[in-house]
């Protein structure tokens, strides 16, 4: 039997692991012969890890273009003309380094997104803002992090800009910016000044947008993304 092709992995980041060591193999043409992956259980096998580990690589290379998951024929590699995909190290997305530098990619990104969801807003738009809004609080007050809640809260300010490339860009940075808000919401929950902070700035993002007020937006989002930065030093987080 031929020695396996991949290095048993850490527990630490398991799916991103087994997704970068996959995506080696594609560049290097491992799967060219197929043009497919081996199956769940086959991967599950050589990776030793389970096969729910496996699924969630696989769907981290799909958001990423690398792969396609067929119904009933397996998991094809898709050609991409030598264009090579965004990835982002999802174990180091939790550092306190990296949580302040996605805080900034954050900031681009969410500024512009706020500037286009007042302009563009629909009615049904600013419902679902202002239901997400809502959410947050309900999972504060119920003693959780409301991680999921901010995450959703900006997709949908996100769905408000009728722009489906901030939408797709979102949905591909969602499982890093999700890393990072746990990091940020959880330092923000132990203060009772932070969570107050954070409720108002959020809210002055709403206001504006539902006011449709593009600079407005854009600064209240700026202003919310510098700010996060902020709580993280003052807590001793990030320096």
């Amino acid at each position: 039997m031929s020695r396996p092709m991949f290095e048993k992995i850490p527990v630490r980041a398991l799916s991103d692991t087994v997704a970068q060591q996959l995506l080696k193999q594609i560049e290097k043409g491992a799967f060219a012969k197929v043009g497919k992956l081996p199956t769940e259980a086959m991967l599950a096998e050589e990776f030793g890890v389970s096969r729910t580990v496996i699924r969630e690589a696989i769907s981290r290379l799909k958001n990423e273009g690398v792969v396609e998951p067929r119904q009933g024929s397996g998991v094809f590699i898709v050609e991409r003309a030598g264009i090579r995909p965004l990835r982002i190290d999802y174990a180091e997305a939790v550092e306190p380094g990296a949580v302040v530098q996605i805080l900034a990619l954050r900031r681009a990104i969410e500024t512009e997104v706020a500037s286009e969801a007042a302009m563009r807003r629909t009615a049904a738009d600013m419902a679902a803002i202002e239901a997400a809004l809502a959410k947050i609080d309900v999972a504060v007050a119920d003693g959780e992090d409301g991680v999921a809640e901010d995450v959703a809260f900006h997709r949908a300010i996100a769905v408000a800009t009728g722009n489906p490339y901030f939408l797709k860009t979102l949905t591909f940075l969602n499982q890093y910016l999700e890393a990072g808000t746990v990091v940020t919401r959880r330092n923000e929950a132990l203060r009772a000044d932070f969570s107050r902070q954070v409720r108002e700035e959020h809210a002055a993002i709403v206001a504006a947008i539902r006011a449709g007020d593009p600079m407005a937006a854009r600064n209240a989002a700026c202003t919310h993304m510098y700010n996060a930065a902020r709580r993280l030093a003052e807590a001793g987080i990030c320096r």
